[in-house]
């Protein structure tokens, strides 16, 4: 086995460990991607992943992170959610990471019902805060999943063309 072949290897294995990472937030999953791009790029000497795919692959890790992150937060502040429900909903996503993938799923909603019923002792409004931040949260898994697609794709295709 050459050196450039383990190289691949790790290039590819992390790639695949980023696209398991789009949905387990355990991981970071776009930037294991963007590692892996980055050093497939680096075997390759650059030729045919280029800087400008390199930037490319960058600016849609850094829409990923963005996205990630704001999408909870989007889906609670549009329902109107308390400081409270907020606090909950990043305590619930923390906990969800120890529960499983059902807790990844489903403790935000949790935390942000419970924050929210905390602040204003209203259970229809709590349920009505704490669905809104998982349909955002929800929302910001499946676009960082298709973000990481992208990707790979952009990755891909620069190999082979």
């Amino acid at each position: 086995m050459t050196l450039d072949f383990l190289w691949w290897v790790l290039s590819v294995a992390l790639i695949g460990i980023g696209l398991a990472g789009t949905v387990l937030p355990v991981l970071p999953g776009t930037a294991l991607i963007l590692a892996g791009a980055v050093l497939g790029a680096w075997i390759d000497g650059f030729e045919r992943v280029g800087t400008v795919t390199v930037w490319v692959l960058v600016v849609i890790a850094v829409i990923s992170w963005v996205l990630d992150y704001v999408a909870g937060l989007l889906g609670a502040k549009r329902a109107g959610a308390s400081r409270e429900a907020i606090i909950g909903a990043a305590v619930g996503t923390v906990v969800g990471l120890f529960m499983g993938l059902i807790g990844v799923f489903f403790m935000p909603l949790v935390g942000a019902a419970i924050g929210e019923f905390i602040a204003n002792r209203d259970h229809r409004r709590s349920l009505d805060v704490g669905v809104a931040t998982w349909i955002g949260t929800m929302l910001g898994m499946l676009a960082k999943v298709v973000l990481g697609f992208m990707m790979v794709g952009v990755f891909i295709a620069a190999l082979l063309i």
